[in-house]
This record gives structure tokens, C-alpha cells and sequence, in this order.
């Protein structure tokens, strides 16, 4: 699922399933709690809103494993840029998180 069809589901989004989509979009590779936390500190040094989100592990359903671990292997880690967040995908969130350098 790209970026913007996330979007349009609705307007608010966890972090995590925001960081699966745009890793997608960029045919890479999403479950390296490292590179998701280097996401993380991005969209924080450049000040976009994001709010303190616990994603149960149950949410994540049987057919997405490996995001469930994902979730808990980041729940493990003791790191801001570790936490999951809420994030509101409008047009300035969908910019900054776009000009991201994947590599």
C-alpha cells in the first residue's frame, strides 16, 4: 500500500504502518528497528507533530506476523526514536516524509 492510499483511508496513521509504506513505495526492506528509528529521528528534527501511540500487538492480526514483531521488537528498545506515534499524513507530513533518504 503506497503513501497516499494510506491516506485516504483515513488521516491519522501509527508510525509503524507509515514507515511499511514508504519503504514499500521505495522497493525496500522495512523490519530493521534501526533504520526505522534513523525514520523516526528524521521526522522529529524536522518538527512534524507526533503523539505517543501504543499498538497492541493484537492489532496487527495473524496475516501481518511480522509487523506484530516488529512492534514488539521496538517496544523493547528504550529510545525515543524507538516509540511508535501517531502521525497525521497531511500534505506537509507526506512532503517531509518523501524527501527521506532511504539508503
Amino acid at each position: 500500500m503506497s503513501l497516499e492510499q494510506l491516506r485516504q483511508k483515513v488521516i491519522f496513521h501509527n508510525s509503524v504502518d507509515v514507515w511499511i509504506a514508504a519503504c514499500n513505495e521505495k522497493n525496500m526492506p522495512w523490519n530493521d528497528t534501526g533504520k526505522y528509528q534513523k525514520f523516526i529521528s528524521y521526522l522529529l528534527d524536522n518538527k512534524l507533530n507526533l503523539k505517543a501511540f501504543n499498538l497492541c500487538a493484537h492489532e496487527a492480526g495473524e496475516t501481518e506476523q511480522e509487523k506484530t514483531e516488529f512492534a514488539e521488537a521496538l517496544r523493547e528498545i528504550k529510545d525515543p526514536n524507538a516509540a511508535i506515534y501517531t502521525i497525521k499524513l497531511n500534505d506537509t507530513a507526506l512532503d517531509i516524509i518523501k524527501k527521506y533518504d532511504f539508503n
